[in-house]
């Protein structure tokens, strides 16, 4: 879980701040991303775990500052841990270059 975003992606969509109050539901529950679609868990503040399902099960704390990477499709969930602060960015392939290289 310390990759980085592939090249040639951009950012399409970037959640609102999220707190320990505000998180929806969904995304302290099993939940995936769509075919080709990447992610990005930024941790502002405080900390939470990104659990990603599967065998073997990975966690990974990330504190403020740090960063996680949802892969595509990738089945994951979050626990916040206390006081937190984070936001989700969303990246896809750029659908104007795929279009102009076709």
């Amino acid at each position: 879980m310390s990759e980085n975003i592939p090249e040639g992606l951009v950012k399409y969509f970037e959640s609102k701040i999220f707190t320990e109050k505000t998180v929806p539901e969904k995304l302290l529950t099993l939940h995936d991303t769509k075919p080709g679609v990447w992610a990005r868990i930024v941790v502002l503040e405080g900390s939470l775990d990104y659990v990603v399902t599967g065998a073997p099960e990975r966690n990974r704390r990330l504190d403020t500052g740090d960063v996680g990477i949802i892969r595509p499709t990738e089945p994951h969930r979050v626990e916040l841990l206390g006081m937190v602060r984070f936001q989700v960015e969303f990246y896809r392939p750029n659908k104007t270059w795929e279009i102009a290289e076709q």
